[in-house]
This record gives structure tokens, sequence and C-alpha cells, in this order.
């Protein structure tokens, strides 16, 4: 059974970012320096009259603390640890932000198919990269890059039609949000599949299409 988890123990808890008991800094730094991801810092999350706001300053933001803070993020994006560590000593409360298409893509399900997913992929013997789960109530599965280009004829071919699912992969020109980025005051991304050495090669959108749709359809 696939678990939500919040902390990393064992052997393997030097090598992998953390989910609680580390800094916003420090984590961002990791993913970098360890996964070799690109971050950029998004917005952050202010006390205001009692209440968590965005730094946006739009009351109403749909994503607060937990988006880009500036229209040229993508140039902003960096894999060296040493500028996402300046990076975050500037805003030390900065959302951590992973732009995809570069070292990898995500699919995005709902997260009761998710859930259902990754119970057949574990049946399956299906080796997982990363899978994060937002207070949104998705699920992303982090796959090679280019997946956008692959997933809608893979889902044609499997019956589907991706406009009938309630799936999405995340490609160039679009991000994740990433442990333990808050989203106002619903709650922390998680990690529901944790990076780990075991898997720091990611699989192919091909592989995972298959179960991922297949929950999709059953929980339209």
């Amino acid at each position: 059974m696939f678990i939500v988890e919040e902390t990393i123990a064992g052997t393997e808890a030097a090598q992998i970012p953390k989910q609680r008991g580390e800094s916003l800094l420090e984590t961002a730094v990791r993913y970098a320096e360890e996964r070799h991801w690109d971050v950029f810092p998004g917005t952050w999350l202010e006390a205001a009259d009692g209440a968590q706001r965005c730094s946006c300053g739009d009351a109403a933001c749909p994503a607060p603390g937990s988006h880009p803070a500036r229209p040229d993020w993508e140039s902003q994006a960096t894999g060296s640890a040493t500028v996402a560590r300046r990076m975050w000593q500037k805003q030390p409360t900065a959302s951590i932000l992973l732009p995809t298409g570069r070292t990898f893509d995500a699919i995005s399900v709902p997260e009761t198919a998710g859930f259902l997913a990754l119970a057949r992929m574990e049946r399956m013997e299906l080796t997982l990269g990363p899978v994060t789960l937002t207070p949104d109530r998705r699920m992303e599965f982090f796959v090679l890059p280019g997946a956008s280009v692959k997933v809608p004829d893979l889902v044609r071919k499997l019956g589907w039609s991706l406009s009938s699912l309630d799936l999405a992969v995340l490609g160039e020109g679009a991000y994740v949000a990433a442990p333990p980025t808050r989203f106002g005051s619903r709650g922390a991304v998680q990690w529901a599949c944790r990076p780990t050495p075991a898997n720091r090669w990611l699989p192919d959108a091909e592989e995972l299409i298959s179960p991922l749709a297949y929950a999709c359809g059953r929980d339209r």
C-alpha cells in the first residue's frame, strides 16, 4: 500500500529531500543539489487581518502562496544550489516551484484516481518516480520530459479522448509546487511517493498512462 509520508527516516535520509524539520531554503537547495531539479521561488503567505494572504496582493488569489511571483519565472529557474540559496535568502518563506518540461514532465490527475492508479501500479510492479499530493486534491506523477507530446496519442490508443478524462500533462512552460509549499490555509504539498535514490531515473509516460487513464475513467 502506498502511504503519504511527511518525513523521511532511515539510511536514505541523507540522500533525499526531507518534508519537515528543514527550512524552505534548505529544501530548495537539496532539490537542486541532490535531484538536479531546476527551482525558483514563488509567492509566499503573509498575515493580514488574522488570515494568511498571498504576497501577490489578490485577496481572491486561487493559489495563495504557491504560484510564480513574476512573469519571467522561467528565466529565473536555476539548477544551481548556490543561486537557489541566494534567492531564498532574499525571501525565506517563498514557495518552492519546479518548472516542468526540463528534467521532468508531470501527469496530473484527481487524488481519488491517483490513489487508485498507485494501487494498480504496485500490483503491476511498475517503477515510479516521485509523486506529489497537493492540497487541492491533485496528484502529480513525475515522468521523463516529452510526455506532453506523447500522452494525447497514447490515451487515444487506449480508447479514450484526453478531453473526456480529468488528466493533464504539465510540460514546457508549466510548473509544479514542491513539498513543503503551502496552499494558503488548505495545507502543504506532500509526497505520495517520495524521492529516493531508487527512483532517480524517471519512468516514461508510456509506462504509466494505462493505469492512470483507467483510474481517471473510473473516477469520472
